[in-house]
Parts: structure tokens; sequence; C-alpha cells
């Protein structure tokens, strides 16, 4: 009779701590989730803003052209990316990054460009929006971290195993990427 009761009871332990491993496993996935759409909501955001820019800074056409012609091809690559590719839209985000940090320091060697209120507002607002994608992918890594551990711990690691749970890839900044761009006005 004790055995029999015994016996109930690991089950009954068993039972709950594969249920709290298993919805411990879910909710680290969909935080991944959520703070993917985090960043998915900043990339929107300053792919809006963008057209705006590019208008802005074309009523100084002193400004090279190709810059603002490679700053619109890489949004529209955002635009029309795959959204289950997280490590190609960061690349090309990334890309994107830099070539706005060209046309921040446009402002620099066109006074009248600088003056400009609507390019004023515009940097502030893609500043804004940079800043906080800076911080989603840091969530997003911070959310990853989390959800492997749970993965690679035991003994949600049984359950991962059971229901086929896959380790996400954190966001990384590649190393050509990680250099301080340069940039010249010299024509």
């Amino acid at each position: 009779m004790i055995a029999g009761i015994i016996v109930a009871v690991v089950v009954v332990i068993l039972i709950i701590a594969y249920i709290s491993a298993y919805n411990g496993l879910i909710k680290g996935r969909t935080y991944v989730q959520e703070s993917w759409s985090q960043i998915d909501v900043q990339l929107k955001r300053r792919n809006d803003l963008i057209p705006n820019l590019i208008e802005t800074v074309k009523g100084y056409s002193h400004y090279e052209q190709s810059t603002l012609e490679k700053v619109v091809g890489l949004r529209n690559q955002l635009v029309n990316g795959s959204e289950s590719d997280h490590q190609a839209t960061m690349a090309v985000s990334d890309q994107l990054s830099n070539s706005l940090k060209s046309i921040f320091a446009v402002a620099e060697a066109y006074p009248d460009l600088k003056a400009d209120q609507e390019y004023t507002k515009l940097m502030e607002e893609l500043t804004n929006t940079e800043n906080k994608l800076a911080y989603s992918r840091q969530l997003y890594n911070s959310s990853v971290a989390s959800f492997n551990l749970k993965i690679q711990s035991f003994p949600s690691n049984i359950v991962a195993s059971i229901h086929h749970f896959k380790l996400s890839e954190y966001l990384q900044v590649p190393e050509e990427e990680k250099a301080a761009p340069k940039v010249s006005f010299d024509k």
C-alpha cells in the first residue's frame, strides 16, 4: 500500500516536472519570437522613414547619388526579403545602418541641409529607431540565450528532444562591420 502511494507520488511529480519543462520551453520559444517581432517593428519603422530622408537629401543634390541609390536598394531588399531568415535580414539591416551613417554625416558638409527642419526631424527619428533596434537586438539575444539554456539543461533537454525543439541562433555582427565606417566627401 505505501509502495503504491510512493509510486503514485513519484509519477505525479514526474508528470508535473514534464509539464513544467514543456511549458518553460514554449514560453522561451515565445519570448524569442516576440523579441524578433520587436526587431521587425523597428526595421519597418526605419524603412518607412528612409524614403522621406532620401527625398530631403535629394534636394541637396551635391551629395553623391550612388550612396542614395545604395540606401534605397538596401531598404527595398529589406522590405522584400525573407522573413524567416533572421541572419540574412540582419546582414542587410547592418549594411543599411552603415549606409545611413554616411547620410548622417552629410549635414556636416552641407550646413543648409543641417539647418533644414525636416532633415533634423528625420535624423532624430532615425537615430531613435536605430537605438531601439540595438536594444531589440540585445533583447532578442537575451531571449535566445535563455531559451537555448533551457533546451540544453537537464531535465528540460529531454522534453526538448522529445518535442524537437531546436536551438535558436544569436544575431551577430559580421567582423567587417565592427570597424568604424570611413566617411569622405572628396570628389
